[in-house]
């Protein structure tokens, strides 16, 4: 393994932070790892740093609910890749973390060797599971239509619709992104269409359906 990487560890449990900064040590030399214990931390973190590896995300953490999270980050930088960390390791959760652009699936449950090779995939280019699973294909069929949609929207458009979720108004995520706020208006509208709905709220609604976790929805 190559040396010389930098990684963002965004969990809120320090001893889980700690065990993937053991993970990621032992990569090589010069290994640099940035950690925050909630999604503003992140979301400051990626917007601050140009030349992140990867980030390790847990999908549930102080700002952030499940795979609503995850789209967020894609939405701010599409380009760095992006291993899930998380408790809820069904097999559905784990099939629409990767379709909605995360590069592997780590469970909590993990040890040390199983997260480094995890890793070591991930950078390699590879999709990490962890463990041969069968990820079959998406059982509810709004679901899948959301994710098709999802994936139609550029990252700027992914991300005017998390912040229109965070309850911004144009001109706040204009400001945000140092852009007109005719052009958020029109960011919106295309986000509307691409999802096939009315209004902001509706918008907002269907991202809250992939937001959880299947096995914390259906309980």
């Amino acid at each position: 393994m190559a040396t010389g990487f930098k990684f963002v560890i965004a969990d809120d449990h320090p001893l889980f932070r700690g065990a993937l900064k053991q993970a990621l040590e032992g990569l090589g030399d010069h290994i640099e790892i940035l950690e925050t214990g909630s999604f503003d931390g992140v979301k400051a973190l990626m917007l601050a740093h140009d030349d992140i590896d990867l980030l390790l995300l847990d999908l549930h953490m102080p700002g952030a609910s499940g795979l609503s999270g995850l789209i967020a980050i894609k939405g701010i930088e599409s380009t760095v890749p992006v291993a899930v960390i998380s408790a809820y390791d069904d097999v559905t959760t784990i099939r629409r973390a990767l379709d909605l652009g995360a590069s592997g699936f780590i469970s909590k449950s993990s040890g040390v060797d199983g997260i480094r090779k995890g890793v070591e995939t991930i950078l390699a280019g590879g999709i990490w599971t962890s463990e041969e699973i069968d990820l079959g294909v998406e059982g509810d069929p709004e679901i899948s239509d959301l994710i098709q949609r999802l994936q139609t929207l550029t990252p700027q458009q992914t991300r005017v619709l998390s912040m229109l979720a965070e309850g911004l108004l144009n001109k706040q995520i204009a400001y945000e992104l140092s852009v007109s706020e005719a052009t958020i208006k029109a960011h919106v509208s295309a986000v509307l269409q691409k999802l096939g709905v009315d209004s902001r709220t509706q918008a907002v609604i269907r991202l809250g359906k992939i937001g959880g976790d299947p096995l914390v929805q259906n309980t």
